[in-house]
């Protein structure tokens, strides 16, 4: 499945466009998220009001939308949003455009300023593909790391036989599917991952809790499972929502259903990422009435499990061990001082100095602790990326 990737499609002015609608249903099927970029001269050919009825976005050829307004649709924005560039189909005159840097039209500029890969579907008719111009335009783009479908040999819109026409739909889409499959690092590895807060009932209408949204360890299980690991999820209370076929979520409060779940369900495990905000102290006798305004009130706080330490403890030599810690100060000394006491791998280091970083942002500028290397430091970035970023240091030790 491709739920959720985010895949920019472009289609230029060539008779094989009408086929591109097909894949763009075909990928909207497959719960992927699509736009679609025309060159001007696709609209000599297909209609933008079918490609974005099938995409539920609209299709986009120009910079400006209102000249008067300085409206403009952003093309960094598309190429930095797109997982995924298809081209489809792609004529001699794009395929030209794109070998020599020529940037005179929206989707060649997106070309230009992605991130993701590009996918190619040249179409063209037989003396053209077999030029040796287009010959050598597509080796070069295969040089810049452009991957080039390949054209079949069949029926032309001239009505010539021979190479030149555009891949079918399904092949494309199995082409777009084995892509993302590609990247699936993690297949069948076991991932045991905490997040969020914990709550501590003080009586049954309050509790001691803290402001961990579970944004960090929620992107933590997207990027695993994105990698194809089987990702328990130990959750405590949260407004975060992730579905998945290989996902377990268990909902837990208190930290001693965090510590129950975790550890059981990381002694068959591959990795274990603890980067719940688990609550040091629990209060010892709380109360199962409301607790009465009253001028004074004491609470007895006694320690809860330590769920980090009981699973490095306890790791086999083939489990890889993940903590997280949130300092105010002296944060390398304490993330290196926690490493050792809790028998863990890495030490994900959070500081409440840095600005955006920590609880309740959606970016995060952490430092990476762990035996025999130098702290490594990441800039400020969404915890998405920061989730990419490490696991792509994890998967090599597991």
């Amino acid at each position: 499945m491709l739920r959720g990737k985010k895949i920019v499609l472009g289609v230029t002015g060539g008779i094989a466009a009408y086929k591109t609608a097909f894949l763009v249903r075909l990928l909207i099927k497959a719960e992927a998220e699509v736009k679609v970029i025309f060159t001007p001269s696709a609209f000599d050919f297909v209609s933008p009001l079918t490609f974005s009825t099938l995409s539920k976005n609209p299709v986009v050829s120009e910079f400006t939308q209102n000249a008067k307004t300085g409206e403009w649709t952003n093309h960094v924005a598309y190429g930095a949003w797109a997982d995924l560039l298809i081209i489809a189909p792609l004529t001699a005159n794009t395929l030209a455009k794109m070998a020599n840097g020529i940037c005179d039209n929206f989707l060649l500029a997106t070309y230009l300023s992605a991130k993701c890969e590009t996918i190619v579907a040249p179409a063209m008719d037989l003396d053209m593909f077999a030029h040796a111009t287009t010959k050598a335009n597509l080796e070069k783009l295969k040089s810049f790391g452009v991957k080039i479908l390949p054209s079949p040999k069949g029926e032309l819109a001239s009505g010539l036989e021979g190479e030149g026409r555009m891949a079918e739909p399904y092949y494309i889409f199995e082409k777009i599917e084995n892509y993302f499959n590609s990247h699936k690092t993690l297949i069948n590895k076991r991932i045991v991952i905490t997040a969020g807060p914990t709550h501590e009932p003080i009586d049954p209408v309050r509790f001691i809790g803290n402001r961990s949204s579970g944004k960090m360890g929620y992107a933590l299980a997207a990027e695993a499972l994105e990698r194809g690991a089987l990702v328990s999820l130990v959750s405590g209370p949260t407004t975060q929502k992730l579905t998945h076929k290989n996902l377990k979520l268990i909902s837990v409060n208190t930290a001693q259903e965090m510590f129950d779940a975790t550890t059981q369900h990381f002694k068959d495990a591959d990795m274990g990422i603890f980067a719940a905000a688990v609550g040091d102290y629990k209060v010892k006798n709380p109360s199962d009435k409301k607790i009465k305004k009253q001028t004074e009130q004491t609470l007895v706080l006694t320690k809860n499990p330590d769920i980090l330490a009981e699973c490095g403890s306890s790791k086999k030599e083939s489990q890889l061990v993940v903590g997280f810690a949130l300092e105010t100060n002296d944060g390398e000394k304490y993330a290196k001082d926690k490493l050792i006491a809790k028998n863990a791998d890495f030490i994900v280091l959070n500081s409440t100095q840095d600005k955006g970083a920590a609880f309740g942002h959606d970016t995060n500028k952490v430092t990476l602790v762990s035996r025999g290397n130098n702290p490594l430091s990441f800039e400020l970035m969404t915890k998405q990326n920061l989730a990419k970023q490490l696991f792509d240091i994890w998967e090599k030790h597991l």
